[in-house]
């Protein structure tokens, strides 16, 4: 087991390369993260979404491995967390809370003031994590979606 003092000094949060991509998607099948590689997460829309002067897509690496990710996007207001995933050897070390802090950072840096994330009511340790780092549950939003297909 690895100690959390341990991680914070061998832990590199820097940005996602489209070369990380292969490796992402390993670490999103073993966090167990649903994620659309033929749709949505497609290396083609990552690559393309990441270029966006919006995107803020970290990841986190411990001895050259991808063991995490944190994924946001802003529309201008409002900024967006998506894909916090950490590898199952490395949770509940502080690693997820280093990554959204730094997306944050980032977005208030450039003017947001707003951040928010949607989670499907089975994350019940997503829910518990948000709240921990002070985010709002909201029980009066419903969320609605419009998608052009199934696998987006």
């Amino acid at each position: 087991m690895i100690k959390e003092s341990e991680i914070e000094e061998q832990i590199r949060i820097r940005k996602f390369r489209i070369e990380d991509y292969a490796p992402l998607l390993e670490m999103w099948r073993e966090s167990g993260l649903p994620h659309k590689p033929q749709g949505r997460d497609s290396e083609r829309n990552v690559a393309r979404e990441m270029q966006q002067a919006n995107a803020v897509f970290l990841v986190a690496e411990m001895k050259g491995k991808l063991i995490a990710s944190a994924f946001g996007t802003h529309d201008g207001r409002k900024g967006w967390i998506n894909r916090v995933a950490v590898a199952p050897g490395f949770r509940r070390k502080g690693i997820a809370a280093q990554l959204v802090r730094e997306v944050e950072r980032q977005f208030h840096g450039m003017g947001i003031q707003i951040i928010a994330c949607l989670i499907e009511d089975w994350n019940k340790d997503s829910m518990e994590f948000f709240e921990k780092m002070g985010y709002k549950r909201h029980r009066d939003i419903h969320y609605y979606t419009k998608r052009k297909a199934a696998d987006v």
